[in-house]
Parts: structure tokens; C-alpha cells; sequence
């Protein structure tokens, strides 16, 4: 009932259609101007003028002001009411019965059915175009002439005047269409990266889903071994056996929370590239040269959407069977007469100590090596050692053995250092200049763990502060080359994990040690 009494309200009095193209007589009533330019047309020659509606005289013919507001109320109305025509647009000329228009002319300002198109082709060349209502934004506000060029140099589309004798003249300009097709083939360059893009996205959550489910098979495994393990001790090892499984449990829950939120991550990623691919192909199927450069214009500067960092398998958690490994070795300690070192390998793959030895063509001349090869502590005095390729300009030493592939462990007693420095370097890592390009932890080529009033993890001189709720005695290194994992433990009772980093080596290797001033570290045997 509402919207019947509306469009009553939005009928021309004339030619009683919705109001076409609506201007006002300064009495106050509205018409579409084709149906008052003809009124006004019949009265010529009559001696004065005279509103239809009020009868008000007028001496002269009266100006027309167009009336934007309620042109605009009507184009509202039509968009809310389904069974109107498509374009929503209707002949100018069609007084009687609204027909819907097929071409607009930017010159008359008027819209046409086919027939009045023809009449309208046959007697003048104007610019025709798709039916609009919005002419104004078609012509050179300046000028009041048909825009068609388009000016890179200042992001415009102006009129031939503008160019010949306005603010752009002397600047190189484009046809709108030629424009038009060079912005959307940048655009379509964008839509070819994004769409890499998302197929990328794609394959690391593909990537990150089977890593998810591998990790779901060897925590599987991994408790159908320690249960296997504890099965004949069931009584003596219960509480050791729910320790252990409940560590695996945690674990299996930071991965599982690890990955589902990387999923997460990359599949948001990728639906926002789905969301900017569908923007950019949407402004590439604009027909009208004009509307898409004004839209392409007016959203400014558009980014091909390329991500600084999008999480892969390496970012996930990945399940840490060392320290499990340690607490069921730790676990069984006070069972050793029941079980024999040869069926805990069976049952669970307990990691075994790598030999590590300390290579002393590597220590710094402030260092003392002790004749086991296997302690380091620092002296004021110099040892006056020969120099040569492989020894150190500060106060590191390396081990002798470098590891290149497979998975190796060793431990280090730090309880008679103040401060101590321990880690992982690679072979490469500069050893002649003192400086962030030798130090351990400071640089790319090498990873450690720091104890100085606090505990801290070292890489690429970026340090993290880690927690321990005790003194640290005893430290665990484990390293797994083809994963890219080297883990660092706090072994106490129960093991205590300090630190992982994930990286993908390139180069063998070595165990490596700074020794800090009133410092002993020892490699446990």
C-alpha cells in the first residue's frame, strides 16, 4: 500500500509516468522536462506562460532547474521494485507510457527506445552510450564537455578543451577506451599473480594437513610403543608409564593446535586472495571505459596482494620424541635389573650419546683442553698454541666430529659455569675476526643457548628469553639434520624442554662451545 501510494507521489502530473529526467517551475511543481518543454512549446506565441498544474502565469518562459533530489528518489524506488525493466532507464521522448531505453546521448542529455534512436541517428553524430541517468559525470565540470580522453600524467579523464587550452595542456593522453584496456591489462597481470598465489596457499595447506596427519601416525606410533614397553612392569611403572603418556598427550595437543592454526592462517590467506581476485575481475568486466577508469581511479593504488610470509610444514610443531626418549630412560633407571639396555632399544628407540670429543686445533689460546678431550674451561694465561686455519680468534672451541645427516645427541655439564654459551654451528662460520660473524648464536651460520642471569635461545644475533624453574646443570642437545630441528633439554626430573629451532642446514655441523671467563663445561660420556 505504501510503496502504491509512493509511486503515485513520483508520477508526472503530465504524462502520468514516473518522472523522467525531473525539473521544477519556480511555483514549486515538478514534470519531466520533455513533457514541459512541450506544454511550455504549445504556449509560445500566446502572450505569457502558465504552470499545468497551479495555473501560475509567468510573464516569460520559465527556466527549467533540474531537480537532482527527486531524480535521485525515483531511481531509489525503481531499484526496489523487481518487475520494472532491467536498465531502469526510459525514453525521454515516450511521454505516455514509460519505454524502456536502449542509448543515451551525452551531447542532448536524453535517453531513447530504439525507435526514437533512429530519428535521433539520422539528423545529428553525437556520442552515444549505454542508458544512463548520470550525465553530469560524463562531462568535464569545467568545460561542460563530453570527457573523452584520459591523462596519466594526473589521473584524469578530461575534455578535448582540457587538453588543447585547460590545466592539461602539452600532456600525453589516451582514448578513454585505449586507456581503459591498458589499466585492465595491469589488472589482469594482478589476477595471474593472485591466482598463483592462492594456488600456493592451496599446496602448503595440503602440505600442512599431511603434516598434520603424520604427526597423527607417529604420536600414534609412539604411544603403541611406550605402552608395549610398560605392559610387564604394569604395577612397579604405572605412574611413570601415565608421565610419559601424559607428555605425549600435551604434545599431541600443541601439535594439533599448531597446525590447525596454520591451517587456519593460510586458508584465511587464501580467501582473501579468492576475495581480491573476484574485486579485480569484477572491475575488468566493466564495459564502459569511463565507469571503469572512475572506479579503478577512485579505489586507488591496488596491491597484487603478495604476502611477506605465509606459514609452511617447517612453522608447525612437531612431536618431540627426545625428551620422551629421556624420560622413559630416566623412568626405567630404577628398574634396571628388570629390564636390560637392549630390550628398552627394542621396545622404544632410546637415543644414544654421540662421542663427542673437543677438537683442539679449534680452542682459542685462552682456553684449556683437558687430555680426555672432553672438558673446556677458561685461563687468563695464554696456551701459545700454533696458529692455524681452524682455530678460533675468541674464546670458542669446536668439537672434532661434525655431523652432516641423521639424528645425534650429546650432554653438557655446566654446572661449574657462571655463564656459558652452548650450541650448534656450521662449518663456514668465520673464525679469524672477533665480531657478531664468529660469536655463536650471533649470526646465520650458527644456533645456541645462553645462561647469563637468565636463560636465552640464540640465532642471527634475535635472542628469545626462555623459563626455567630451576638451576640449570645438565643440558641435552639434540639434533635432527634432515629435519632441521636442534632441540635443547634441561635434564632434571621430569626432563624439561628449553628450546627448538627449525631451520633446513645446509653445511656440516659441529658441536660448539664459548668459554665465558670462570667457566668449565664438560662433555658427559
Amino acid at each position: 500500500m505504501a510503496s502504491a501510494e509512493l509511486r503515485e507521489e513520483l508520477n508526472c502530473s503530465i504524462c502520468l509516468s514516473l518522472y523522467t529526467d525531473p525539473v521544477s517551475l519556480r511555483c514549486g511543481h515538478n514534470f519531466c522536462r520533455s513533457c514541459i518543454v512541450q506544454v511550455l512549446d504549445t504556449q509560445d506565441g500566446a502572450g505569457g506562460y502558465s504552470c499545468p498544474d497551479c495555473r501560475a502565469e509567468y510573464p516569460e518562459r520559465p527556466a527549467l532547474e533540474k531537480n537532482r533530489k527527486l531524480g535521485n528518489i525515483v531511481e531509489r524506488f525503481l531499484s526496489t521494485q523487481p518487475d520494472m525493466e532491467e536498465t531502469r532507464i526510459f525514453c525521454t521522448y515516450c511521454t505516455k507510457s514509460p519505454v524502456p531505453a536502449v542509448k543515451s546521448c551525452l551531447q542532448c542529455e536524453t535517453s531513447m527506445c530504439q525507435e526514437h534512436l533512429a530519428a535521433h541517428n539520422r539528423s545529428v553524430n553525437h556520442s552515444l552510450m549505454e542508458p544512463t541517468a548520470s550525465f553530469e559525470s560524463r562531462k568535464c565540470s569545467t568545460h561542460n564537455e563530453v570527457l573523452k580522453y584520459y591523462c596519466p600524467v594526473d589521473n584524469a579523464c578530461i575534455c578535448v578543451s582540457c587538453w588543447v587550452a585547460g590545466d592539461h595542456k602539452g600532456h600525453d593522453v589516451e582514448l578513454l577506451d585505449v586507456a581503459s584496456e591498458k589499466e585492465k591489462e595491469k589488472l589482469r597481470s594482478v589476477i595471474e599473480k593472485l591466482k598463483s598465489e592462492r594456488e600456493e596457499a592451496g599446496r602448503r595447506v595440503q602440505k600442512l594437513k599431511h603434516h598434520g596427519r603424520e604427526q597423527e601416525e607417529k604420536s600414534s606410533a609412539l604411544t603403541e610403543r611406550v605402552t608395549g614397553l610398560f605392559t610387564d612392569l604394569r604395577k612397579k611403572l604405572d605412574n611413570v608409564e601415565k608421565r610419559i603418556l601424559g607428555e605425549i598427550s600435551r604434545q599431541k595437543g600443541e601439535v594439533s593446535v599448531s597446525v590447525c592454526d596454520l591451517v587456519r592462517q593460510v586458508e584465511l590467506h587464501k580467501e582473501d586472495l579468492t576475495e581480491k581476485m573476484n574485486q579485480l575481475e569484477g572491475l575488468c568486466n566493466i564495459t564502459d571505459p569511463l565507469t571503469f577508469l572512475q572506479e579503478d581511479i577512485t579505489s586507488g593504488d591496488i596491491s597484487d596482494g603478495s604476502c611477506d610470509v605465509i606459514s609452511d610444514v617447517r612453522d608447525a610443531q612437531c612431536l618431540d620424541e627426545a625428551i620422551v626418549s629421556q624420560m622413559v630412560h630416566r623412568g626405567l633407571g630404577h628398574f634396571a635389573d628388570d629390564l636390560t639396555d637392549m630390550k628398552i632399544k627394542r621396545q622404544f628407540s632410546v637415543m644414544e650419546k654421540s662421542d663427542i670429543l673437543l677438537d683442539i686445533e679449534t680452542a682459542h689460546n685462552n682456553v684449556i683442553i683437558s687430555q680426555d678431550l672432553r672438558s673446556a674451561s677458561y685461563t687468563a694465561t695464554s696456551q701459545n698454541r700454533p696458529d692455524g686455519p681452524k682455530r678460533f680468534k675468541t674464546c670458542q672451541v669446536f668439537s672434532s666430529r661434525s655431523f652432516s645427516s641423521g639424528r645425534h645427541y650429546w650432554e653438557v655439564d655446566v654446572s661449574q659455569a657462571k655463564e656459558w654459551l652452548i650450541g650448534a654451528a656450521g662449518e663456514s662460520l668465520e673464525r679469524k675476526v672477533v665480531g657478531n660473524e664468529s660469536y655463536i648464536g650471533y649470526n646465520e651460520k650458527s644456533w645456541a643457548v645462553y645462561e647469563n642471569n637468565g636463560f636465552h635461545a640464540w640465532h642471527n644475533n634475535i635472542h628469545k628469553k626462555l623459563v626455567s624453574d630451576s638451576p640449570v646443570r645438565v643440558v641435552g642437545i639434540y639434533l635432527d639434520y634432515e629435519a632441521g630441528r636442534l632441540s635443547f633439554y634441561q635434564l632434571c626430573d621430569p626432563v624439561i624442554h628449553l628450546h627448538t629451532f627449525s631451520t633446513t642446514f645446509t653445511e656440516p655441523l659441529y658441536a660448539a662451545f664459548f668459554i665465558c671467563t670462570d667457566t668449565t663445561i664438560r662433555i658427559i660420556k
